[in-house]
């Protein structure tokens, strides 16, 4: 399936590039199997390439997980006054993002230096961070009346650290496929990462490299790790787990720093002695990776009425932060005191959940595509190489 992973040994047809959504992970492949075609469609035999399907799985995980990213944000506002949204906060916090990046190093497995799948990270991911960066730091300086907040590549506020860090996890994919133990060395440099508070703010890099190990994680991960974590057993399993980890959540609102969930700062910088950086990383890591299984236990594989949307998943993820970010600028939480009792607590989460869908549909996409998924076909040079292929469909 994927051919840079192939032995040296054996020689293989090069696969044919493919579009690569806007949130960075290229589609799903329908499979190594060959599929049945419809009666009068043409076939591979005869020349012409099958449709390539996506994985309903995946893409019901990715909208899954961005509803989660939009609750956490909704909630955040709420949990000076609830030990409940704290919980609740601290419990997603612990796998949503993880679980949207190993899905990106899953699928990041067939990632080289190609000319074409470049560009497709250049007008996919560094072509939305630039745009929205900038987009963030102007609404920032008019909506919060901060004039000294400076625009800068380097330093990125708010949503737009993912998008930093995609690019630079997907550019040191061939290393991590190239070297021995992959993970435990990922391991290591996000323990050392935790404990270097001079590491500083460029790039974002403590999230960079805290989170890096879920990244590496995915890029390991082969089919037959999803089918044995949706297995009816493990589904039942994550009952009591989720269970468990709610009550510890809500036992530890308390009593622990929410900060250890981004993986954003040094243990230094938290007010712990450096050993600890390295504890919690480890620590979090297994904690993280049980949620994450369990979470994906629960998803769907078959078509839902939401699969189509994790396509646009990335679009949901930065155009719903200016209205997360409006909230707080605005005073939206102390103008409507219902929104901190239960009652509020629970239609603030609804609206986060209704708004992230509607972002992600397909009429915001297309409004938006030309800044999302560029074609910017004036910006690069021809690879001959898909000029090669180009010329020999038209023979054919």
């Amino acid at each position: 399936m994927i051919n840079s992973l192939r032995p040296s040994g054996r020689q293989s047809v090069p696969l044919p590039p493919e579009r690569q959504p806007s949130d960075g992970v290229p589609a799903p492949r329908s499979g190594d199997a060959a599929r049945p075609t419809r009666p009068g469609a043409p076939s591979s035999a005869s020349g012409a390439k099958p449709a390539k399907q996506r994985d309903a799985f995946f893409d019901n995980a990715k909208y899954l997980a961005i509803v989660l990213v939009a609750m956490g944000h909704a909630w955040e506002p709420l949990r000076d006054g609830s030990r409940a949204a704290t919980a609740l906060y601290m419990l997603v916090y612990a796998f949503h993002m993880p679980a949207f990046i190993i899905i990106s190093g899953y699928f990041s497995r067939s990632f080289d230096m190609r000319p074409d799948r470049l560009r497709r990270l250049v007008t996919g991911v560094v072509v939305p961070y630039v745009v929205f960066e900038v987009a963030y730091s102007l609404f920032k300086r008019w909506g919060d009346d901060d004039p000294s907040h400076a625009i800068s590549l380097l330093d990125p506020w708010f949503l737009t650290w993912f998008l930093i860090a995609l690019f630079i996890w997907r550019m040191t994919t061939p290393i991590w496929k190239m070297i021995r133990w992959p993970l435990p060395v990922a391991l290591g440099v996000a323990a050392l990462a935790s404990v270097s508070p001079d590491i500083g703010d460029d790039l974002d890099l403590q999230r960079v490299l805290q989170f890096l190990p879920f990244f590496v994680l995915g890029l390991c991960l082969k089919p037959e790790h999803f089918r044995l974590v949706r297995r009816k057993s493990v589904r039942i399993a994550a009952v009591p787990v989720f269970l468990f980890a709610g009550a510890f959540s809500y036992w530890a609102a308390t009593r622990m720093n929410s900060a250890w969930f981004f993986h954003r700062d040094a243990a230094q910088e938290l007010g712990t002695p450096w050993w600890a950086g390295i504890v919690m990383t480890l620590a979090l890591f297994g904690c993280s990776l049980v949620l994450v299984a369990c979470f994906f236990s629960w998803v769907p594989g078959r078509q839902m009425w939401f699969t189509t949307l994790g396509s646009g998943t990335l679009y949901g993820y930065l155009l719903h932060g200016f209205v997360v970010k409006a909230a707080g600028f605005y005073g939206w939480y102390d103008d409507f005191p219902i929104l901190h009792k239960p009652v509020g607590e629970i239609l603030v989460t609804v609206i986060a959940a209704v708004l992230v869908t509607l972002l992600c549909t397909a009429p915001v996409r297309r409004v938006f595509r030309c800044v999302m998924e560029p074609e910017m076909k004036w910006a690069f040079r021809q690879d001959p190489a898909q000029a090669a292929r180009e010329r020999s469909k038209t023979k054919a």
